[in-house]
């Protein structure tokens, strides 16, 4: 076992959780907002996802991440380069997933990149150092642990958390 098995596990687990926790839930259930500053399920679900694209495809590969290079951001009517990561409490508020069904598709073909990548990513490529704005410089293996799994499973919490004010029942 190398690190690259502990990573695929952990993208795997975190894309099937991502998508047993949307996949059955309605636009109203996905859009709906709490009081206070919290941002929706789908706010939540589409940065999980639009960071795990980016961070493969566009840090890592430098190419055109899914989102940009299949249209989802137009399929979506969302901004184009935008993940989330900084912007604005009433622009994360007002990003709407209006066709779970489609999120879901996205996701699939992110997470079946983030595996490719890294079943055949060379060892010592993730070895190396790569610049990750806002957060520096790190090993590629820990931007795929810290910024993808760690910061996924982060928002993973919140879209179960929402579930539940919503009276359903979270997605393990």
């Amino acid at each position: 076992m190398d690190v690259r098995d502990v990573l695929i596990d952990g993208v795997e687990q975190l894309n099937d959780w991502v998508h047993g926790g949307i996949e059955s839930l309605s636009p109203d259930q996905v859009n709906w907002l709490p009081e206070g500053k919290s941002v929706s399920i789908g706010f939540n679900a589409w940065h999980i996802l639009r960071t795990e694209d980016n961070i493969t495809n566009f840090v890592l590969q430098k190419r055109m991440p899914v989102w940009v290079d299949q249209g989802y951001f137009e399929r979506f009517g969302l901004p184009k380069v935008d993940q989330g990561t900084g912007m604005g409490l009433e622009d994360a508020r007002a990003i709407r997933i209006d066709d779970v069904a489609l999120l879901c598709e996205y996701g699939e073909k992110v997470g079946a990149q983030a595996i490719d990548y890294l079943k055949n990513v060379p060892l010592d490529e993730l070895l190396e150092v790569q610049m990750v704005r806002p957060l520096g410089e790190m090993a590629r293996w820990k931007v795929i642990r810290q910024v993808m799994m760690t910061h996924g499973f982060m928002h993973l919490g919140e879209i179960n958390a929402l579930k539940g004010q919503l009276g359903l029942q979270f997605n393990l």
